[in-house]
């Protein structure tokens, strides 16, 4: 099971990477936001701070040493230094110095280039050149003058700036969770990949197969192709041994068949050279017999070729398939009635004919004419050689179904499903002594089924034997 666990690893390492993957972006992407989330908030505070410094001192407080200070005496906050600076990058107020002009040009911080190009901006963890402590810087414009207040960078801070990391944990756990059903299914879906490779090995080696239908395979999907699978060769297999006993039978009973008639004419001609002193008419009844038993094997032999010739022939799947060959199948049924007029006449058997002017069925074989005709053909000479007592066989078509019956003795039930196997005789020795091969229904329902057509056999009401089918 190497290639299983191999497969299932694949599997788990690609689903299970791009999850993870997707799952770090998440998180990396998450806790930025989170974090410029909170340094937005910090920034509108202290934005908030300028904004009322601003409304309350206006540019003349702010330019005013005394109501500066004093504003910011007022509204002190812990660690808080607020710096006046001009457009120009000039510092005129900072609490935190009482000569402010002794700072060094402010015009290449970030804050204040920012503030000066969008109104308001801010640096996160700046080291100061004159306190040399770090801080944050939110600096906001107003006219000429650019308001900037700043807080240390202090342990409280930087806690306070970093991002929750509980749906971190949410996430891992998730992940975990999720692994483990994908773990369960990759599990599941590679253990019945594992049966089916099993059942392909024991198969490929000849194994025995016949408990692989019970195994439990998931109502899925997946499930629903290994047990199509594992039918479709079983199917397979029986069809192939179907195939191998049906040869293997006609093997037998055509040797069987042939067989009598071979030692009859081995006997008459045996006799014949034995005794040469043989009276003519008693020599010419043995040739007689000879010839007789000649035909019948010509007849089998003739049977024989023509279920191979059809047994070769693909068969129609379609009624609509395109064809070359359309053929009116009327004059062929009044063919075989005028060449078993006599036969059925001897026999006081009526015509009962049911039939529209014109039957027109396409065939896939390049002359079908003697084919088609060997069909009704042998259904009659079926009905003369075995419906004891019938007084009428009728022929009729509707609904695109023929339908040929007869009202003798009928056939009983048991033997009506293999009526059309070859060589079935429902009774042997009577059947032998008529002269009849086995082989009749046979052909014809090959022929049917040649024709994408089905055939059935089932008692007449009221006694006899009918036989439906289409082309």
């Amino acid at each position: 099971m190497v290639r299983s666990k191999s497969f299932q690893k694949n599997l788990l390492f690609s689903i299970g990477g791009i999850f993870i993957l997707f799952a770090a972006c998440f998180s990396i992407y998450q806790y930025q936001r989170e974090k410029d989330y909170k340094i937005d908030i910090l920034h509108s505070r202290l934005q908030m701070y300028n904004y009322e410094m601003m409304q309350s001192l206006d540019e003349d407080g702010l330019l005013s040493d005394s109501l500066f200070r004093d504003y910011t005496n007022r509204h002190q906050l812990d660690g808080l230094r607020v710096t006046i600076i001009t457009s120009d990058g000039r510092v005129i107020q900072d609490n935190d110095y009482a000569t402010p002009d002794s700072l060094s040009n402010h015009l290449e911080r970030l804050e204040v280039q920012e503030a000066l190009r969008n109104g308001s901006g801010y640096d996160i963890k700046r080291r100061s050149q004159s306190t040399h402590e770090t801080y944050f810087y939110s600096a906001t414009r107003f006219g000429n003058l650019v308001v900037r207040s700043a807080v240390p960078y202090s342990a409280e801070l930087t806690d306070s700036l970093k991002a929750d990391n509980t749906y971190i944990y949410y996430t891992v756990v998730l992940t975990l969770l999720l692994g483990l059903v994908l773990f369960w299914n990759t599990r599941r879906i590679t253990r019945h990949i594992g049966y089916l490779r099993e059942f392909a090995l024991k198969a490929e080696h000849g194994e025995e197969l016949a408990h692989e239908l019970e195994r439990n395979f998931p109502d899925d999907e997946l499930g629903e192709i290994s047990h199509t699978i594992i039918t479709l060769y079983w199917k397979l297999r029986h069809s192939e041994e179907d195939k191998i006993r049906i040869k293997r039978q006609l093997t037998q009973n055509a040797a069987h068949e042939l067989k009598t008639p071979a030692a009859s004419i081995h006997g008459y001609l045996e006799t014949i050279i034995d005794n040469p002193d043989m009276p003519a008419e008693k020599r010419q009844h043995f040739l007689e017999r000879c010839y007789s038993q000649s035909e019948r094997m010509s007849k089998l032999l003739l049977d024989m070729a023509q279920l191979t010739r059809l047994d070769e022939v693909p068969v129609k799947l379609s009624a609509d398939e395109d064809t070359d060959h359309l053929i009116d199948i009327v004059p062929i049924i009044r063919s075989v009635l005028e060449d078993t007029a006599l036969e059925l006449q001897e026999k006081n058997i009526s015509q009962i004919v049911e039939l529209p002017q014109r039957i027109i069925i396409s065939s896939p074989l390049a002359e079908p004419e003697g084919t088609l005709y060997s069909v009704f053909r042998n259904l009659v000479d079926n009905a003369v050689a075995y419906a004891t007592g019938a007084t009428e066989i009728r022929i009729a078509y509707s609904n695109n179904e023929f339908t040929f019956a007869d009202n003798g003795v009928g056939v009983a039930p048991e033997h009506l499903p293999h009526l059309f196997e070859r060589f079935y005789r429902v009774d042997k020795g009577r059947s032998r002594k008529l002269g009849g091969t086995g082989l009749g229904l046979a052909i014809v329902k090959n022929v049917v089924a040649v024709h994408g057509g089905a055939i059935v056999a089932e008692t007449t009401p009221g006694g006899g034997l009918t036989i439906r089918f289409n082309l």
